[in-house]
């Protein structure tokens, strides 16, 4: 189909995975682009050589338009300096030691330099930059398309997509409650910006000029075609690809996103001090009825330290499992391929 969202990037279907912050992978990215879709690639706590070396292998894998993902800082993020290090660690000791770990030392930072990775991103010259948590300055956005590259802002309520619009983006994703993984509004707190995308994505439509994406529970065919019908250009959907074998996934992320019917999704600040959709399992109830959460990044890194061992090891009852509330919608297959995950989204697009 022709849509302004997909003549704006160059794409055949206006299909956009949903970047994955530490589970993105180039096979699945690469693949979603190739599909006729925009791929997207997360690139939190990535330091320039990483985003450099991380956009080369996405070139060396498609020569299809893509997009990278940026965090934008919100002015509320702490300082290790800045944290009580004995409480926040000892709130997680029983985590790190079911999986081996010594308590972490205090690092010089969380997260590199926003300045540093949007020169990186200028330079690698995507089709697009994503954002989550607001948008860069007057003089960012200028360099960036300066450089030929669309920028796509992301938000969870009508005043979010008028600001984001206002600061020069190319196009906004609307995101609902629904979805998985953070919530990422930045005008007002999260809990109290959760509106649902059936409410959202023609609000947020009536509100801008440029193409809205909409995205949160759209899983199926029927999701799509609910998404036109509501006004958007376009759908951005991660946790039904989070099931395709190109995913990054560990098996056991997989089988509580198969689990979800049974299980449903949360909202929790436990695992990076940031309110965010995912699947409770025991570091998430440990967490809580611990009753200390250290401030975003702070509890974001630590969570960090014992989940990428817990991966390696397939522990599922420690990993952040991010699942959107789209996982209640059962996959034809448990392990499709990105190809057929895009197949059924693509039938709902208007013909």
């Amino acid at each position: 189909m022709t849509s302004r969202l997909a003549a704006l990037l160059g794409i055949d279907s206006p299909i956009v995975l949903g970047p994955f912050g530490g589970l993105s992978s180039v096979d699945l990215t690469a693949a979603v682009s190739d599909a006729g879709g925009l791929g997207s690639f997360g690139l939190y706590g990535y330091d320039a050589d990483r985003i450099t070396r991380t956009a080369a292998e996405l070139r060396d894998r498609t020569d299809r338009p893509f997009a990278l993902n940026l965090w934008i800082p919100t002015g509320d993020e702490v300082a290790p300096d800045d944290v009580d290090w004995d409480a926040a660690t000892t709130a997680l000791a029983p985590l790190f030691d079911a999986v081996g770990l010594d308590i972490p030392e205090r690092p010089a930072r969380f997260l590199p330099d926003i300045g540093e990775q949007i020169d990186a991103v200028i330079a690698a010259r995507p089709a697009v930059l994503s954002l989550v948590f607001g948008a860069p300055d007057a003089d960012v956005m200028d360099r960036l398309h300066d450089a030929g590259i669309l920028v796509v802002g992301t938000a969870t309520t009508p005043a979010e997509a008028v600001f984001l619009e206002s600061a020069g983006v190319d196009a906004v994703v609307a995101t609902g409650l629904e979805a998985g993984g953070h919530r990422v509004s930045f005008l007002a707190p999260a809990e109290d910006s959760l509106i649902g995308a059936m409410a959202l994505v023609p609000a947020v439509v009536d509100a801008v000029s440029v193409p809205v994406i909409a995205a949160g529970g759209i899983a199926d065919c029927r999701g799509v075609a609910a998404a036109f019908a509501l006004g958007a250009d376009g759908v951005q959907v991660g946790t039904a690809f989070l099931g395709a074998v190109e995913s990054a996934a560990p098996d056991s992320h997989r089988a509580a996103l198969a689990a979800v019917p049974e299980t449903g999704t949360v909202l929790t600040r436990a695992m990076s001090g940031r309110l965010a959709r995912g699947v409770r399992n025991a570091a998430v109830s440990t967490i809580e009825s611990g009753g200390s959460v250290a401030p975003f990044p702070a509890q974001n890194w630590l969570t960090g330290r014992f989940r990428a061992r817990a991966a390696e090891l397939d522990r599922g009852d420690l990993l952040s499992l991010w699942a959107g509330q789209g996982a209640l919608l059962r996959p034809s297959s448990p392990t499709p391929s990105a190809a057929a995950v895009f197949a059924e989204l693509a039938a709902g697009l208007p013909r």
